[in-house]
């Protein structure tokens, strides 16, 4: 099989690659390379996938439709997996218009190009976001209309899309909505990174709440494995990645890097941010039942094995900005 796979140098793209690739596919992978947050990371990722083959990287960003014209003309892709997006719920306040640009319109492109290149399967990347407001565990059938931030609201508009491009041209597409995704080379602005750099260096934690707010951690490398088992026709489907067990607060999550690092955190509490949700708890039945799919790596676990990457990569990870 040959993917393309969008946003290939992020945090779950270059994960989902890598498995695809070990798999004995081959994947054409994209990425504008975006300076959002420090490119070396992105670098470190890639280094992984530029040394196996058949892989084949292209510096292009999916709100760039001409471009993906030209690899949709030279490839004949049996699927997209489209995983680039403008990520982070506070950032999505300051600069809404790339956020919608990148997630909706970069899914239009994509959904345009598939359906005059005859290319029929998609896998988009959503957020358990979505479900701001909904009584949890969340269920995929519970409605999704209200967003608390234009990155919930970006990534609603680029599900409607798909719906419309299924409906209309038979596309099959299978919406994956991810809960809280960590793990080794994330993102730094994500809070389990940001939390142990700030305990190592012996910088305050800044922690917005009281720290008793819960989320459903999912691992990374289950997140990728989810994503590849959703590539197999379904027809139309919203399905839930998520931990699966009993959300974990962030009070929890500290108490384990701590343990890890040997180290104490000192903690400032600032008030609840007005985009955040208090708790996100997955219903993730569907995902058994449709991909055969259930959460491999339980949260001590994912953080052991988060922890021992960021020590194994201090000497330049110092240098990264939160």
């Amino acid at each position: 099989m040959k993917y393309l796979v969008t946003g290939v140098a992020g945090f779950i793209g270059s994960k989902v690659a890598g498995n695809l690739l070990a798999e004995g596919h081959k994947v054409v992978g994209i990425d504008n390379m975006c300076d959002y947050y420090d490119v070396r990371l992105k670098t470190h990722r890639l280094d992984f996938l530029k040394h196996k083959k058949p892989f084949q990287f292209f510096p292009v960003d999916v709100e760039h439709k001409d471009a993906l014209e030209v690899l949709f003309m030279h490839h004949k892709f049996d699927a997209v997996i489209n995983l680039a997006a403008r990520a982070g719920v506070r950032y999505s306040m300051e600069n809404p218009y790339v956020y919608m640009m990148t997630n909706a319109q970069g899914t239009l492109n994509l959904l345009e190009l598939m359906r005059t290149h005859d290319v029929k399967k998609m896998v988009l990347a959503s957020t358990s976001s979505l479900y701001a407001g909904q009584k949890s565990p969340f269920s995929e059938n519970l409605p999704v209309n209200t967003p608390y931030s234009t990155y919930a609201a970006s990534k609603k508009a680029a599900e409607m899309l798909c719906h419309s491009f299924h409906h209309l041209f038979d596309l099959d597409i299978t919406i994956l909505r991810y809960f809280t995704v960590y793990g080794p080379a994330g993102r730094p602005d994500m809070s389990i990174f940001r939390f142990i750099k700030w305990i190592d260096e012996g910088h305050e934690v800044e922690i917005f709440g009281d720290g008793e707010q819960c989320r459903d951690f999912t691992y990374v490398d289950d997140i990728a494995r989810g994503t590849i088992l959703a590539t197999k026709p379904l027809g139309y489907e919203v399905i839930n990645l998520g931990g699966g067990r009993k959300p974990t607060t962030i009070n929890e999550v500290i108490g384990q890097i701590e343990k890890h690092l040997g180290k104490k955190a000192h903690c400032i509490f600032k008030p609840f941010h007005k985009a955040d949700i208090n708790e996100t708890r997955a219903d993730i039945r569907k995902a058994g039942i449709m991909l055969g799919w259930k959460p491999a790596v339980d949260l001590k676990q994912g953080i052991e094995k988060t922890v021992a990457w960021y020590k194994k990569n201090r000497a330049w990870l110092k240098d990264i900005k939160l």
